[in-house]
């Protein structure tokens, strides 16, 4: 990108492409509610939501109120839920721009009660029931005594019921499956007090890939809509990287054998060589820990970064690349000629999550939309709730249709 120090490429049609696949992978008319929490896990929240809407997902899903807040200023108007929860002084708000709550405490429902009495307004909750995550969420049986509270309650409705998985391998884990049955135990339950107990949503993006929740009538993806999956994931390479991670050389130097790099000169030159100065650190995004074996890409090729991850500041080893010059560009996430570096890889050398990574770009790293003039998947069909209902907890993966090639 012409004129920057470091920026961030987002596809958006691999975003589409990937929505396509979630789509694919979960049961016919499912609503999908795409996450976008940290500003969408650092692609940029308000674009990431917008043409995800365009593209006819059903709802978003965010961490807190000021991210809910900001979408509807930005002019969204779908479903947008807070996943977590707020404090008290968020609530007024967050009923004045209907967005819905998380609900786990008796507490709460009486607050919210109140407070849309007074306003005049509901108060749209999904009951948040902990089947163990073990942070937010009443146990079930706690959650079936709260549904009868909230059934005479005029004031607030009852928008949905969810819970969320622990297991970070979904149906591969014997936890995750644990979970999966103890939510589906919940919901039998919950039918008995009252039918309509508005969407119903378990799978988060490890639960939609190994078959634990996508017969519900809603979907939670986060990372893997934007293209990161674990490689062990059922289908997960069909998946399309949305992000893309990018500098610029800006400085060159010959140093001779021997020669220190970076603070506490952790790194010698064993034999002298060429190094590249790139204008990206810690406080871009670039994880602190990624010197320890981490890569970039230049002309194609591989660069080792040596020497300490600085504030403003990378090294690289550029002695092996030929004709390497001042301006070339450095790619630390993406494709450069036949070589692609992942988030994941990034996560690795940095003994982190791709989720840390992809979250922590700064403020100083401009994003730059690419496509999105192109859409993939339907609009979001209402589910067929009664046949959700009688679906098997998970359904098996040779009965996925056929998914797109990246």
């Amino acid at each position: 990108m012409e004129g920057m120090r470091v920026w961030a490429e987002i596809d958006l049609d691999a975003l589409a492409f990937n929505l396509d696949v979630i789509r694919r992978m979960s049961a016919p008319g499912v609503r999908i509610m795409l996450v976008v929490k940290a500003d969408a896990y650092g692609h940029g929240a308000v674009a990431i939501a917008h043409h995800a809407v365009r593209a006819g997902i059903g709802a978003l899903g965010v961490g807190t109120s000021q991210e809910a807040l900001e979408l509807r200023h930005a002019g969204i108007r779908i479903p947008i839920l807070v996943l977590g929860t707020v404090i008290d002084e968020e609530l007024r708000a967050c009923l004045s721009h209907d967005v819905h709550l998380g609900l786990h405490t008796f507490d709460r429902a009486e607050q919210l009660s109140r407070l849309a009495q007074r306003m005049g307004c509901p108060a749209r909750v999904h009951l948040n029931v902990d089947t163990g995550m073990g942070r937010l969420g009443l146990p079930p049986h706690r959650a079936l005594e709260l549904l009868r509270r909230l059934s005479a309650d005029p004031t607030i409705e009852l928008a949905g019921v969810m819970s969320h998985l622990a297991a970070t391998e979904g149906g591969l884990e014997p936890a995750g499956r644990a979970q999966a049955q103890a939510f589906e135990a919940f919901l039998t339950e919950a039918r008995s007090i009252r039918q309509d107990l508005g969407w119903v949503h378990l799978a988060n993006s490890a639960g939609i890939f190994t078959g634990l929740g996508t017969q519900y009538d809603t979907v939670r993806p986060g990372l893997a809509a934007y293209g990161v999956a674990p490689a062990n994931w059922p289908h997960g390479e069909a998946l399309r990287p949305v992000m893309g991670l990018r500098s610029q050389i800006v400085f060159l130097k010959d140093m001779p054998a021997g020669a220190p790099i970076g603070y506490a000169s952790t790194w010698r030159a064993k034999t002298a060589t060429r190094i590249a100065t790139l204008p990206i650190g810690y406080a871009d995004g670039l994880p602190w820990r990624a010197a320890r074996g981490g890569e970039v890409l230049v002309r194609g090729q591989r660069a080792p970064i040596i020497g300490r991850v600085s504030m403003d500041y990378t090294t690289v080893d550029v002695g092996h690349i030929r004709d390497v010059a001042v301006g070339d560009v450095a790619t630390l996430i993406g494709k450069d000629g036949t070589d692609t570096i992942r988030v994941g890889d990034l996560a690795t050398w940095a003994e982190t999550i791709p989720y840390e990574v992809a979250c922590s770009l700064g403020r100083r790293v401009r994003r730059q939309y690419l496509g999105g003039e192109d859409l993939l998947i339907p609009s979001q069909a209402p589910a067929d709730l009664e046949r959700a209902r009688k679906s098997p907890i998970a359904p098996p993966l040779d009965a996925i249709p056929p998914l797109p090639r990246p």
